[in-house]
């Protein structure tokens, strides 16, 4: 017997096909070893780039680039600990580092953004890492011809704090097969939760959200928090993004803390091998008691130590060196 599709079928997966086919032409169009977005990756290559980052921290310590290197770090909004692991893995690699903010260039004087990476381009930079306020704003560099390392844009993506989020869970399960991540806080404005989602579907994982319900779009991932932290393997806690949005907390910070963020009560409540995580900054007694913040089933300055091993991954793929021998 034949079976058929509808027409309504036929062109959902003719839009499917042309949604795949526009996001494969606008990394083409790039410097392939950009890193843009975590779905521009495969499962084959995130693994790789967890294999580096790991040998990193053992056998290949002491690796550095053969040849000279020169990258720029370009941070159009405020950064600690993405800028300056990036900046620690670029001199741990061997490679000659500049440090740009907008306050003292050219930007003060209306050149676009296109501009002034097409200048660091034209004078020699090998590679440049970006933190824009725009959501993908690299939709705007396409015709740059170095890599580009997203370290983070506007509400949209983080893919190398997804990648050592990844590492952290790994060495922690061992998998990504099965393990359970509650994604809590203000979801509507993080580029981490967007990421940290689409990485575990495709490795076999499942994420839920759950914050203010005002904060949460993912509706059929939503879940109360008190359930959702029982539930976890991982507990991901987030800040609230007061510089992405006008809306102001209509409660204390006890009472924020109280509501919906994790309590020692709650952790109390965790399952016996969960763990904590937060891609910091961490805003202490709002969305986690203190103490907690360095508890024994706490990974959050782990994943700050494995920022630095996942980006000294990512910047030696960006300079076209294949992965370490498994």
């Amino acid at each position: 017997m034949k079976e058929y599709i509808t027409m309504r079928e036929f062109y959902k997966v003719l839009l499917y096909a042309k949604r795949a086919f526009f996001v494969a032409w606008e990394v083409w169009r790039m410097n392939e070893h950009s890193l843009l977005r975590i779905r521009d990756l495969s499962k084959e290559e995130i693994f790789d780039i967890l294999q580096d980052a790991m040998a990193f921290s053992c056998s290949q310590s002491d690796w550095q680039f053969p040849n000279k290197v020169l990258i720029a770090n370009l941070f159009f909004e405020p950064s600690t600990r993405t800028h300056y692991s990036f900046a620690s893995a670029q001199h741990q690699l061997g490679a000659c580092v500049e440090n740009f903010t907008a306050q003292g260039s050219s930007v003060e004087k209306g050149e676009s953004l296109y501009d002034t990476v097409k200048t660091f381009e034209s004078i020699g930079f090998d590679a440049v890492v970006i933190r824009h306020k725009k959501d993908e704003y690299f939709k705007e560099l396409e015709n740059i011809n170095i890599p580009i390392l997203n370290a983070g844009d506007g509400c949209g993506n983080h893919p190398t704090q997804c990648l050592l989020d990844l590492l952290t869970i790994y060495q922690e399960f061992n998998t990504f097969e099965g393990i359970k991540v509650a994604v809590i806080g203000d979801i509507k404005h993080s580029r981490v939760a967007n990421s940290i989602k689409e990485a575990m579907d495709m490795l076999g994982g499942e994420v839920v959200f759950s914050g203010p319900a005002e904060w949460c779009e993912h509706d059929e991932n939503y879940r109360d928090i008190d359930e959702a932290v029982a539930w976890a393997d991982v507990v991901m806690m987030l800040r609230i993004q007061h510089e992405r949005h006008a809306d102001t907390m209509k409660m204390s910070k006890e009472e924020y803390l109280e509501k919906y963020g994790l309590t020692k009560e709650r952790a109390a409540r965790m399952k016996p091998h969960a763990i904590i995580m937060h891609p910091a900054p961490v805003n202490r007694g709002v969305e986690i008691d203190s103490d907690l913040v360095e508890a024994g089933n706490s990974r959050i300055f782990k994943q700050m130590s494995n920022g630095v091993l996942v980006r000294k991954a990512v910047i030696k793929r960006a300079m076209g060196y294949k992965p370490f021998d498994k």
